[in-house]
């Protein structure tokens, strides 16, 4: 998850530090003045620092792909090059420079994408050779672009013009472009995938309506009104894992969380028409629970009657609103969320530039105000634990040999080998959770042993 799909240097540490969770908001990662650093979500509520680089290199881009040893960061001192490595051995694999300065890194099991302001570019993650260009994208300033987690539907989403909401989709696999959605019609400000792939969503500058769209139909599948408020800035779109909860943050204090749920509020006939209906000046949200009230109730009587109201009016009325919403304890310049399970419970968990990270409580049935459980600072998770693993005692005399040098003295075979061992999984860290089945392997019953006959009697 990204800030606001995409990332910019202007967005960076000269406000604080960079943010983000990884595809599965399993873990997160922070680029700060020392360096980059990793994080695991914990079962307790927690935040655990798994790893500091303390290069003393000012990072203003880092991802990491899912929970693997892959990393992939973008300096202060060198915005035009990226630096892949394998964290755990300490080990460069490989950098690539570009024209103009990188604006967003996405990764995914397949593709790595660089986005800079007119250019998209397609390398594969096995061997990180440049795949395809896309050249001459409209100006796209501040990186706008969103990578499908999923290698199945491995899409990119990038905005298709500076002037309206107009949305490209091109297949990362396949190398070519899959289908355009005219979302909104002021220019895009936040884009976000789904797990599977299927949906993205999709928000403008304007800032008031939330769109949900399935790939590659190209129907509008809901819409939600986020506020009463004008000039909201929206910052950050997140699925949740399960594609259940959309998350959004924003310029303001309050983070919301909208409920995809077939026949709720906000869910548009299969057979909406991609576009219809643009953000009007006429907004309404959970801004006051009076008003939220009156409107949801004059939603409801719109509903049996919105034949016979004006299209645009029906529109707003008809609109979702958020199940969930969460006030931050104090503004942010910038802030990600994911909705993500913690001991089988649903949790809302907000990341700011100030370094702070806030976990809330999600009723996953009545919704409402989240409550806030635990505040963590980053930056003062504590000192880095030891990583215990047989891959890192495996490949300490690889590294060994391999630390210090350039990455272009590397053989091809010996990057392969580094790409592999970084792509590999980590098991979970922390505390390990009694009820929860992923921390055991999984178990089979075993075949019935006959039962041993019994002894002869003695003659």
């Amino acid at each position: 998850m990204s800030l606001g799909g995409g990332h910019s240097t202007e967005g960076t540490n000269a406000g604080g530090i960079f943010v983000q969770f990884n595809q599965d908001c399993t873990s997160l990662v922070a680029g700060s003045s020392s360096g980059y650093h990793l994080f695991a979500l914990t079962p307790d509520d927690g935040i655990e620092e798994i790893y500091a680089s303390r290069s003393g290199q000012d990072t203003c881009l880092v991802d990491r792909l899912f929970s693997s040893s892959l990393v992939a960061i973008v300096t202060v001192s060198a915005p035009r090059k990226l630096i892949v490595c394998h964290y755990k051995k300490g080990t460069e694999i490989c950098n690539y420079s570009y024209s103009n300065t990188i604006l967003a890194v996405k990764l995914n099991r397949s593709r790595l994408i660089v986005c800079l302001e007119e250019s998209l570019h397609i390398h594969n993650i096995r061997d990180m050779k440049i795949l395809h260009t896309i050249r001459d994208t409209p100006p796209n300033p501040r990186g706008l672009c969103a990578l499908s987690p999923c290698v199945d539907h491995c899409y990119v989403a990038y905005p298709g013009s500076s002037a309206v909401g107009e949305v490209q989709i091109f297949d990362a696999v396949h190398l070519n472009a899959k289908c355009v959605i005219s979302a909104h019609d002021s220019p895009l400000a936040a884009l976000a995938w789904s797990m599977c792939g299927r949906r993205l969503a999709t928000a403008s500058e304007r800032g008031t309506v939330i769109r949900v769209f399935a790939v590659p139909e190209r129907t509008r599948l809901y819409e939600f009104r986020r506020g009463v408020k004008r000039c909201v800035s929206i910052a950050c779109l997140a699925f949740s894992a399960c594609g259940a909860y959309l998350a959004a943050t924003s310029n303001t204090e309050t983070v919301h969380v909208f409920r995809l749920q077939e026949g709720a509020t906000g869910a548009v006939g299969a057979g909406a028409v991609v576009g219809a209906g643009e953000e009007g000046s006429t907004g309404a949200g959970p801004a006051g629970a009076a008003e939220a009230g009156w409107i949801d109730w004059l939603s409801q009587a719109v509903s049996a009657g919105a034949g016979y109201l004006p299209a645009q009016v029906a529109d707003v009325l008809t609109q979702g609103r958020a199940f969930a919403a969460a006030r931050l304890p104090r503004p942010a310049r910038r802030a990600v969320a994911a909705v993500t399970i913690v001991a089988r419970t649903a949790r809302l968990v907000v990341a700011t530039s100030d370094g702070v990270v806030y976990v809330y409580s999600l009723d996953a049935q009545e919704g409402g105000e989240c409550a806030l459980l635990r505040t963590h600072r980053l930056l003062d998770a504590g000192t880095p634990a030891p990583i215990h693993s047989q891959e890192a005692a495996a490949g300490c005399s690889y590294a060994g040999a391999l630390r210090g040098r350039l990455p272009d003295s590397m053989t091809e075979s010996e990057r392969a080998q580094e790409l592999g061992a970084a792509l590999a999984g980590s098991p979970p860290r922390g505390a390990f959770d009694l009820r929860d089945h992923r921390h055991f392997p999984p178990m089979r019953a075993s075949p019935a042993t006959p039962a041993a006959p019994a002894p002869a009697a003695d003659q």
